[in-house]
């Protein structure tokens, strides 16, 4: 900190009167940090599946209709049809972004999931994320030794008609994390 002092002192010095207008207090060290990245094709050590994309982000909505129309006619965006995943409790529309798509849930069925989390959040809300593995049965496996609680006792078909399953929040810093075979 006393470097920065003796910049400031100088910097007032070069600039008679400009003193009166340099905060010292605002001046902090800058700390940047430089994420390298991964590359996903290498397996976590000890593991015999690979992590991939973020396939989507789920989002909880009270009115289908309403959310579908906003995606679709205020901002732009290509969606989907209602789809019916009855298996899971829910009714279904796809966004279609660049680099991923949204997933717009509804409550199919008076035992969906949905409409718990829509009780305790009435406007909606984010309810989950999707990430692809290359082999989902291999990841069952590697997370229950790894003490991680799968919400099912195997893999489902999920709303893209490819196996998923769900890790529970509160092993995965609270967010629900769905796993989908890619």
């Amino acid at each position: 900190m006393e470097h920065v002092q003796k910049a400031v002192r100088r910097l007032a010095a070069a600039a008679p009167g400009a003193g009166s207008f340099i905060r010292p207090q605002l001046l902090t060290p800058i700390v940047r940090t430089f994420s390298q990245s991964h590359d996903l094709s290498q397996n976590v050590p000890g593991t015999l599946w690979n992590l991939g994309r973020l396939n989507h982000v789920a989002i909880a909505v009270p009115d289908l209709k309403m959310a579908k129309s906003f995606y679709k006619n205020m901002l732009g965006a290509k969606v989907s049809e209602v789809v019916p995943v009855p298996e899971h409790g829910v009714s279904v529309v796809f966004v279609e972004l660049g680099n991923t798509k949204l997933e717009l849930l509804h409550p199919l069925g008076n035992q969906s999931p949905i409409e718990g989390f829509l009780k305790k959040n009435e406007a909606g809300g984010m309810h989950h994320i999707c990430i692809e593995v290359d082999d989902i049965e291999a990841a069952v496996t590697d997370l229950k030794e790894k003490k991680i609680r799968i919400l099912s006792d195997k893999a489902k078909i999920g709303a893209h008609g490819k196996p998923v399953i769900f890790l529970h929040p509160k092993d995965c810093g609270g967010v629900l994390v769905e796993l989908e075979q890619a």
